[in-house]
């Protein structure tokens, strides 16, 4: 069956209509992010307060569309993906265009000085005591205690120097997220997100300490409010998310009480929120308003909530993510800054796991830079989801087609333990 998909003004809504995609994150919104029916105009009115347009799912919505953009076919929409993420890797950007959103710093061009087997290694034992950090960090706090700003500066360093060596490697644990303990979770994702964007972009190592700092103390507000509030899978109400939007103010006040953070890791908490379009939150600063690192850590923690699980939302696959991402540079994001992301994590992130047209499972080992659809893999399952014994690492760059013959594309990204399946444990 055909789907199809219109894109609507909120000035064009109906009751009875289905909201399937926003024209900003869910995230950043009261709504369901798996979409909802518009049961009233108190929903038009919510989405009209949000949003200047909305997509509309047909075959979902109880009232007709008089104007259409027809979405085309499932599979047209697929094609329409992959041409586009594969636009998403050339740069329009210079590097004159970077160094001009950092005036006052040098920018470092990185080297990759291990591989992945290598440096996953010695990444597990830092990720491992980082996390242990964050919640010995995070209990602390709920029991009224200070941040030890020290403290979390010495769990980040040796991940920051792992992502400086290769950024493969954190990245692929930082793909590694259950579905419990979200919070600290998060926090580990997103700050690993940020000093891979950091890197790419060529920042100094201080500053990638400080974004890495900055990035995993942006949400320890949160722990101050509601367990019911923050995993609540129904749609918050407009009282709900003002309540939610205050986890950035009790942020600040938990850094207030605690000695050795610095004004650029109270701007990064402050402004993460905010959007280059000037409707984020909680002053509505746009532009060069918002601090350059808060925006660098405003697209790690959207990324890395869109490809999480959570109580109320189903995890985004990487390439959706990019490609939600790029559809709103210039708009939520910056675009100098949402191109180098793509350069930094690509579409298919070291750690993923994949299914392949063959019917194969594998997990991508590193991207290829130059065709971002056509990574290193490492295969797992064979296509019958058996394992596979004493397999090798393939360059789809160079093997483009199985022994049979067969065209061998990667057709989808997998959630961590698929078919039982936990890329954490491998290594190779």
């Amino acid at each position: 069956m055909a789907l199809t998909v219109s894109k609507l003004s909120t000035g064009e809504l109906k009751v009875g209509m289905y909201v399937s995609k926003l024209d900003r994150p869910w995230l950043e919104t009261p709504f369901l992010m798996q979409g909802f029916l518009i049961k009233n105009d108190d929903d038009i009115a919510q989405l009209q307060k949000f949003c200047q347009h909305v997509f509309i799912d047909e075959q979902l919505s109880k009232a007709p569309i008089e104007q259409r953009d027809n979405g085309g076919s499932a599979s047209d929409k697929v094609k329409a993906l992959l041409k586009e993420t594969k636009s998403q890797s050339k740069k329009k950007y210079s590097r004159n265009d970077l160094k001009k959103l950092f005036p006052n710093k040098t920018l470092k061009i990185y080297e990759t000085k291990t591989d992945l087997q290598q440096e996953l290694s010695s990444a597990k034992k830092v990720f491992n005591d980082l996390s242990h950090s964050i919640s010995d960090m995070m209990t602390s706090i709920r029991k009224g205690g200070n941040i030890q700003v020290s403290a979390v500066k010495d769990a980040v360093n040796p991940m920051v120097s792992s992502i400086i060596r290769n950024p493969d490697a954190c990245i692929w644990l930082a793909r590694m997220k259950s579905q419990d303990s979200y919070t600290y979770k998060h926090s580990m994702g997103a700050s690993v997100w940020a000093v891979a964007l950091g890197r790419q972009i060529g920042l100094p190592p201080p500053d990638l300490k400080t974004l890495a700092v900055g990035t995993l103390l942006c949400d320890i507000g949160k722990l101050k409010l509601s367990h019911d509030l923050l995993e609540k899978k129904e749609a918050l109400t407009e009282e709900e998310f003002e309540l939610l939007k205050t986890h950035v103010e009790l942020s600040l006040t938990e850094l207030s009480n605690s000695a050795g953070v610095t004004q650029e890791v109270v701007d990064i908490v402050a402004s993460h929120h905010e959007r280059f379009n000037g409707q984020g939150y909680p002053k509505g600063l746009s532009g060069n308003e918002i601090p350059i690192m808060a925006r660098i850590a405003a697209i790690a923690d959207s990324y890395d909530a869109m490809t999480s699980q959570r109580a109320y939302s189903e995890a985004k696959s990487p390439v959706i993510a990019v490609k939600e991402l790029y559809e709103l540079r210039g708009d939520q994001y910056q675009p100098e800054l949402i191109e180098e992301f793509i350069q930094a994590v690509g579409l298919y992130p070291a750690g993923t796991l994949v299914e392949l047209s063959t019917g194969e499972v594998a997990v991508v080992v590193s991207e290829n830079k130059m065709r971002r659809l056509r990574p290193k893999i490492l295969k797992l399952l064979d296509a019958n989801k058996k394992p596979i014994s004493n397999s090798a690492i393939i360059n789809l760059m160079d093997t483009t087609v199985d022994e049979e013959g067969n065209s061998i594309d990667i057709i989808q990204s997998l959630e961590p333990g698929s078919y039982g399946i936990n890329p954490e444990d491998i290594y190779f």
